[in-house]
């Protein structure tokens, strides 16, 4: 959706002063609005028993903005060993770390379990042979394949490489109890970006489910339930935001359902990633061309290397022209927006109905919080760009430096003679 009025208004008026001292491309996140949306999700779920959000450090990876939200109480969803390192640079515990991975090595579950572990989700049953020690907590994750529909960018959970078949979920608990688990979780992530609130509440009712067959077969209690992130945020400007708190009433007349029938009631956690930083954060860059051959091209100096998105998933993002406003004055045109790879959809917009620009222009290409630099990559040379955080008191820090050409070389192996 677009940025909220506070972010634009606050950004705005400082931006061509940001723009001149830091150059572009960069991205930038707001602060406040971050801890806003935070603030919104925990007072939510206040009613919610053991409600903990562990972020999606794929996300948004940069250790300024997780050390804020380990700050307001959040725990780490990690899926690496960079992932695993940073939560635990930033002081977090083994109850701070839900590891979930697919496709997992050694190497992976040799650093889940060091200082001390942290809570493991598995996402295959062969992965419990491959754990050097089954940890006396273990979680599973479950697919629960032709009984639900996913979306566009999680895909249809039938062709999805992640997590247990119905037919299979028994039968893991089973041998991770063997192996010598005594506490259990389980979890599940069968969409992304998903704004219809009721999916949310089918797959509460999903876990529940589950949840009662182990519990018949093996006389398993469960510590907890991780219903996964993939509550989404508008990227276009007619949808509509998930409501939030809606969305935790009608999870928590389910979980004290479940607590009246069976005396307990697993912990509620989730693993949001974009919708806390997601729509609070911004990529701004210059145009640098008007290009005119079978149809019209604003040239930018950002390229898909530093927003991946629009080339992968077809997605929208927003985008506006920095000091043009809403006057029906103001001449449009129909222009796909182009960075510089050698590619032909590294493209932020296709046939966008946009105000007419001229170079020198800033362009704001909204939400970029959440999975914009995470996905940044270096093809054709294009460098990472800088990210910067628009502070609640209206200062502005750098917190990741552009990459330079040392950079780009610093990992190759060469002897020039």
């Amino acid at each position: 959706m677009p940025m909220s009025q506070d972010f634009q208004d606050r950004l705005n008026r400082m931006l061509p002063q940001i723009v001149n001292l830091y150059g572009t491309p960069f991205h930038i996140y707001d602060e406040k609005g971050i801890q806003e949306t935070g603030k919104r999700l925990i007072k939510a779920f206040n009613g919610v028993r053991g409600f903990r959000e562990y972020f999606a450090v794929k996300a948004n990876p940069n250790l300024i903005l997780l050390a804020m939200l380990k700050k307001m109480g959040f725990g780490f969803d990690c899926s690496s060993i960079p992932e695993l390192k940073m939560a635990r640079i930033l002081g977090a515990k083994p109850k701070d770390i839900m590891f979930t991975s697919n496709n997992t090595s050694l190497a992976e579950f040799e650093e889940a379990a060091k200082n001390g572990g942290c809570i493991l989700n598995l996402d295959d049953v062969t992965m419990t042979r491959n754990v050097p020690r089954m940890p006396k907590l273990i979680c599973f994750r479950y697919n629960p394949g032709p009984r639900r529909t996913g979306n566009s960018i999680i895909g249809n959970p039938v062709e999805a490489k992640y997590g247990v078949t119905p037919e299979q979920i028994v039968y893991a608990y089973r041998i991770a109890k063997v192996a010598g688990a005594k506490k259990f979780g389980l979890h599940t992530m069968v969409a992304s970006n998903e704004l219809n609130y009721q999916y949310m509440i089918e797959t509460i009712r999903m876990l529940i489910s589950v949840t009662e067959l182990v519990q018949k077969k093996l006389g398993i209690r469960f510590e907890f339930w991780n219903m996964g992130g993939g509550i989404g945020i508008p990227y276009r400007p007619e949808q509509q935001a998930v409501p939030i708190e809606l969305l935790a009433k009608e999870i928590k007349k389910l979980l004290d359902k479940f607590q009246k029938k069976h005396g307990y009631a697993p912990k509620l956690f989730m693993e949001c990633g974009r919708y806390l930083t997601g729509a609070h954060g911004v990529l701004v860059t210059t145009v640098i061309n008007r290009m005119s051959k079978y149809q019209k091209y604003v040239g930018v100096d950002a390229c898909m290397s530093s927003l991946m998105r629009p080339a992968l998933y077809d997605a929208y993002h927003h985008i506006t022209v920095l000091g043009q406003t809403d006057s029906q004055d103001e001449e449009f045109e129909v222009v796909d927006v182009v960075g510089s790879l050698c590619e032909n959809n590294d493209k932020f917009a296709k046939k966008r109905k946009l105000r007419k620009t001229k170079k020198g222009n800033i362009l704001i290409i909204h939400d970029t919080g959440a999975h914009g630099y995470a996905m940044c990559f270096t093809y054709n040379g294009r460098l990472r760009p800088q990210e910067l955080l628009l502070r609640a008191d209206n200062s502005v820090e750098l917190i990741r430096r552009a990459e330079t050409f040392d950079d780009y070389l610093s990992t190759q192996v060469y002897a020039q003679n």
